[in-house]
């Protein structure tokens, strides 16, 4: 968030947004993007005042923000952990379910202890896939190059200190569709409850 919010904690954060009318309004890298519904299940589960504009991309999003145009944003780390460390922006919280090791500092939103936020976890995340069609003995071929790949101790390393957290045992394809599929099904939910469109 921008240095000059007057907030440093979750608890601040919610507490300030229902003190103002028109509550705080927070930018993200476009309607349906992971950063809009994160910010919508936060919204949820806290009952936050928080009023969105979409942006087309990170990017513009941050740039505002940096300007004092937009109050706060949920990004991914990457493209904040900069100015985050220069002190351009203000890390109160990470939204996944254990601290990351760029901001290790940071506290999740769960450990905030503020209520609603529990077993609050919100990522985003990346896979490599194919096209449909393409012979499982290629599939299953590139899950193992990529599988082995990962465990490099140097790309680890540069991933991490970027930002990024890469896991631990990559899945198999069998288990990334069903990890798709349930992570269909839960931000559905999220979309559904919010009333979320794409433009």
């Amino acid at each position: 968030m921008n240095p000059s919010l007057p907030v440093k904690t979750i608890a601040e954060l919610v507490a300030l947004s229902k003190s103002r009318p028109g509550g705080l309004v927070y930018g993200s890298a476009g309607n349906g993007s992971p950063h809009h519904l994160g910010a919508e299940m936060f919204k949820a589960a806290t009952g936050a005042n928080l009023k969105h504009v979409p942006y087309r991309g990170s990017g513009p999003a941050i740039t505002d923000l940096l300007g004092g145009q937009i109050d706060l944003m949920f990004s991914d780390i990457p493209p904040a952990l900069g100015h985050v460390k220069t002190g351009k922006l203000r890390a109160i919280a990470v939204t996944s379910a254990k601290r990351q090791p760029a901001v290790a500092e940071v506290p999740t939103i769960a450990e905030s202890g503020q209520a609603g936020t529990k077993d609050f976890e919100a990522v985003a995340w990346q896979s490599v896939v194919a096209p449909a069609g393409t012979p499982p003995e290629l599939i299953n071929r590139y899950a193992e190059a990529l599988a082995k790949v990962m465990k490099e101790p140097a790309l680890r390393a540069r991933l991490e200190g970027d930002g990024f957290e890469p896991v631990s045992a990559p899945m198999s394809p069998a288990q990334l569709g069903a990890y798709q599929r349930s992570e269909t099904e839960r931000w559905g939910k999220v979309v559904r409850a919010s009333g979320t469109t794409i433009d």
